[in-house]
């Protein structure tokens, strides 16, 4: 029975449990770290890690999704956001930086995000830079919004996309509106020659309900980081334990559902550290989306600052602009070292190995079934 909690006189609440309130628990066996594999497909694409990139300028340029191609994993970039609207796109981004280092008026960088995304999207700049994705050789993937998943998605297409995540802040499998007709998920993924990943999401019901559109992967959380403000602005959250372990038990329902149906869980948000990483593998997760924790690599667009594409809202913004003290480390060295750091901010899929070699299981999917503990 799922616990509740009387939160005041007939008015009940689920309890709900983030990344820091659990722990992994050691099991009877230990083995070497040079047995785990890392590996991770979804459809037809294997990738050597279980790293998606946050789609946002702040962390993901063309040239960023090629190095984190190349080192394993899967770099998103944002069709709707600064490379698709600007040519200059680097001095645009210097440009939103410094407002947020040097202005005493702290929203200044916020306004300048939305001007900025208020050009129109350009169909031959978003081409090109897909384009140069496709040249390296590694996987060519593209966010779109629910609301211009329609519209842009044949010109992803003809660029080369070859998967497409529709996302936003949250999103469901059955929106209403009284202007206009929403975008029907299951009618537009059936169309789709190319696997689709849906989301965000925070709770079983919803999760189940964007596998049953067909989707391929469905996304866990909305980037929950020191930058992102939903919850502030919206009052809308699930801790990311709970609501990874609830898109991971639609996912063994749906699969028992279809007779043999698999849905990637990709977990967004509240992993700063390579512990929060193994926490989320554990609590059921496939993969991990990160953001915030790519801001320590000296080659990202922002140089250490970071912002969710909900920054850039022209009308109710939920991100704000944040300066981290970044290692200067490059890429490779973030995600497999070497590192001096003692608190898993660099060497992040190494320290999800040593997790799961100091608990005795060889992959993934294994990993999911380590046991769980609850702080206090």
């Amino acid at each position: 029975m799922r616990d509740q909690v009387e939160i005041g006189m007939g008015r009940t609440a689920m309890r709900g449990y983030d990344l820091d309130d659990v722990e992994i628990v050691p099991s009877r066996r230990t083995r070497s770290s040079k047995d785990v594999s890392l590996s991770w497909q979804i459809d037809a694409y294997r990738f050597d890690i279980p790293l998606v990139t946050h789609p946002t300028d702040a962390i993901v340029s063309p040239a960023t999704a090629v190095r984190v191609g190349e080192l394993g994993g899967l770099g998103v970039l944002n069709a709707e956001g600064l490379w698709a609207r600007h040519e200059n796109v680097e001095e645009k981004i210097f440009e939103v930086v410094r407002a947020a280092e040097e202005s005493s008026d702290p929203e200044a960088a916020i306004r300048l995000l939305q001007q900025l995304h208020a050009a129109p999207i350009r169909n031959d700049l978003l081409a090109a830079a897909l384009k140069q994705v496709k040249d390296s050789g590694v996987t060519v993937a593209a966010r779109v919004s629910p609301q211009h998943a329609e519209e842009l998605t044949p010109d992803l297409l003809a660029a080369g996309v070859e998967m497409l995540f529709v996302q936003g802040t949250i999103i469901s499998a059955e929106h209403v509106a009284r202007d206009g007709e929403p975008l029907n998920l299951k009618r537009f993924i059936a169309e789709l020659d190319v696997p689709v990943v849906a989301g965000g999401v925070g709770d079983y019901r919803t999760a189940m309900h964007l596998m049953r559109t067909g989707a391929a992967g469905v996304i866990v959380g909305f980037g929950q980081s020191r930058a992102a403000t939903t919850t502030q602005v919206l009052g809308i959250g699930v801790p990311m334990a709970t609501a990874i372990a609830d898109a991971a038990a639609a996912r063994r329902d749906y699969l028992d559902e279809t007779g043999g149906r698999y849905v990637h869980v990709i977990a967004d948000g509240a992993l700063s550290y390579s512990g929060d990483i193994a926490k989320a593998i554990a609590c059921g997760a496939d993969a991990v989306m990160l953001g915030e924790a790519l801001t320590e690599s000296s080659e990202t667009p922002a140089q250490g600052y970071y912002w969710t594409s909900a920054a850039a809202h022209p009308n109710l913004p939920r991100s704000e602009i944040v300066g981290f003290a970044g290692s200067g480390a490059d890429l490779e060295q973030l995600l497999f070292g070497p590192s001096s750091d003692p608190y898993g901010t660099l060497n992040l899929f190494g320290g999800l190995r040593r997790a799961m070699a100091k608990t005795g299981y060889r992959d993934l999917k294994e990993f999911q079934r380590v046991g769980l503990m609850l702080r206090g």
